[in-house]
């Protein structure tokens, strides 16, 4: 099964981007960090792309808005997330 591609739209000072970025790095999958802070075009293709949320990270999993961090973090922690990213235990 082949992964999706994960989108991140994130800012330099942002904790909670930090934290979704650490966990992915312990998931050892590659994600696709999009800094709008460098971009305000970016900032607005998030903003349609989430729905007008503003916050940051804004996470997307293939065509699935999965939300900010915290949003993740449920995901995970209710054995979600791994199918999403395509894992698969043993």
């Amino acid at each position: 099964m082949s992964s999706p591609e994960i989108v991140m739209y994130s800012t330099y000072a942002c904790p909670y981007c930090d934290r979704a970025r650490q966990l992915f790095e312990r998931k050892q999958v590659a994600i696709q960090e999009i800094k709008i802070d460098d971009d305000p075009e970016q900032r607005m293709v998030m903003l349609q792309r989430s729905g007008g949320r503003r916050t940051v990270p804004q996470i997307f999993i293939g065509d699935l808005h999965v939300g900010g961090f915290d949003d993740l973090a449920a995901l995970d922690r209710k054995g979600e997330l791994d199918p999403l990213l395509g894992l698969s235990h043993k």
